[in-house]
């Protein structure tokens, strides 16, 4: 593929004029739903063969969560797209102010491999919703998926307006050496950083969705039992391969003994008999080395076994982990969740502000003075009070990180602004001039100003 002249026919396509009326929009978004329920098979096919993902996962991780944001952009994109009056100050009369929303242009989305439909599609939403061009850069750790994603929007879309450009590096390198209006990413905070380099060369705005290391937090007051529950389920979702997992566990002392127990039991509720055959596999060899050095030299509270053959590690508690492990320097993405106990909550709060802001964090308690204290003074992207993951799935709630977690967020109507430039214009009365701005000022233009302006 020549990449230059695909993003050039992109940038020609858009100076046309064609993305920017609502109802093209909405078409396209449209054609967008009717072609994922279409290829519903073929993607959930796709993701079965590069993770294991089982039907159910692919679709409440993947395409349901697609076709949720689809609905949601279809029913407001309407309103969203309007110019909205504002006041004009009195200094400024007579005039209209108003805000006009207008695209960016031509957007580049670049996704990772291990949500490899969401989180490719649902920037594009955005993308589409704002009225922009695209060109999406699917993962090429996740093969299947890449090919399957480039399929359909093949299908779907003609490349001057949306595309798909499979690949690895160099590929990616000949997109980041091309001028796009904005530049969304997901992925690592290393590569993040590489992005945002990149985007410098010609000034381009971005989002960057990275990752970090989100605590999960269990002091004395929680509910123990569905604690571990909704931990163990954060966890082992997609093998942990998961950006806003629960990373490590700051536990009370005097309930980690129950927390194990407990935990224990959810992944026997959660695989019968041992039965792990649906659960995730790391997505490649490197990365499952990369997972299983991490446990060496660790007291292993559960779990802690492997299967070379699949690329499989069981989930897994670490005990007593120094907050100078290995495993605790950087983000796991697999089912292993280091544990350090607490006894104050000035331990904890003081333990999560001295490294960089996570992405997610979670908290479990009963006691509200806790929480509050808590959210009060520990900064992140976003979070659950008594559970994990599930902030990141309503399109009511804004998604991103901050600090060294990322910048800029998505989902709903914040996807629809990230991917808009808002124009601010005011439309003065020809009938009216008032002098006082002109040269030559004086003592008396001075006096009426700050009758205006106070």
């Amino acid at each position: 593929m020549d990449i230059h002249a695909l993003v050039e026919s992109q940038h020609k396509y858009y100076q046309s004029g064609a993305t920017r009326p609502t109802e093209f929009r909405k078409e396209m978004l449209k054609r967008l739903q009717r072609a994922i329920r279409a290829n519903e098979k073929m993607l959930a096919d796709a993701l079965k063969q590069d993770l294991n993902k089982s039907e159910t996962e692919c679709y409440m991780c993947e395409t349901g969560m697609v076709l949720e944001e689809l609905s949601y952009h279809i029913k407001h994109v309407a309103k969203w797209a309007k110019e909205r009056r504002v006041k004009t100050p009195l200094a400024q009369f007579p005039a209209k102010s108003y805000i006009s929303p207008e695209p960016y242009g031509v957007a580049l989305i670049v996704s990772p491999w291990n949500y490899p439909v969401q989180l490719c599609l649902n920037p594009l939403i955005g993308a589409i919703s704002a009225g922009n061009c695209a060109v999406v850069k699917p993962s090429a750790y996740a093969a299947a998926t890449s090919t399957a994603i480039a399929k359909l929007i093949g299908d779907t879309f003609p490349p001057e307006y949306i595309a798909a450009v499979e690949g690895g590096r160099a590929e990616n390198q000949a997109l980041f050496e091309e001028r796009f209006d904005y530049i969304f990413f997901t992925g690592s905070v290393e590569v993040g950083r590489t992005v945002m380099q990149a985007a410098a060369k010609h000034l381009t705005p971005v989002t960057l969705e990275l990752g970090g290391k989100s605590p999960a937090i269990v002091d004395e007051t929680a509910d123990i039992k569905l604690a571990a529950r909704r931990i163990a389920f954060g966890k082992v979702l997609n093998a942990g391969q998961t950006c806003v997992e629960p990373d490590y566990l700051l536990i009370h002392r005097s309930v980690k003994d129950a927390f194990v127990s407990e935990y224990q039991d959810a992944l026997e509720q959660f695989f019968p008999n041992g039965d792990m055959r649906d659960m995730v596999n790391i997505i490649s060899e490197k990365h499952y080395n990369r997972v299983k050095g991490l446990i060496q030299g660790e007291s292993i509270a559960l779990g802690g076994t492997f299967d070379d053959e699949r690329r499989f590690i069981a989930p897994t508690l670490l005990s007593d982990v120094s907050p100078n492990a290995p495993v605790m320097q950087q983000e796991i993405f697999g089912p292993v969740l280091p544990m350090i106990s607490f006894d104050t909550l000035s331990e904890v709060i003081a333990f999560v502000n001295s490294r960089p802001k996570p992405l997610a964090f979670y908290l479990f308690t009963a006691d509200k003075a806790a929480e509050r204290r808590l959210l009060d003074s520990c900064s992140f992207g976003g979070g659950c009070v008594n559970d994990t993951i599930i902030h990141l799935a309503s399109s009511a709630l804004p998604f991103g990180g901050v600090g060294e977690s990322g910048m800029g967020s998505y989902h709903g109507k914040k996807s629809f602004d990230t991917f808009t430039h808002e124009r601010s214009i005011v439309n003065k009365s020809t009938k009216v001039d008032l002098p006082m701005r002109y040269f030559p000022y004086s003592k008396r233009k001075l006096r009426i100003i700050k009758m205006f302006m106070k």
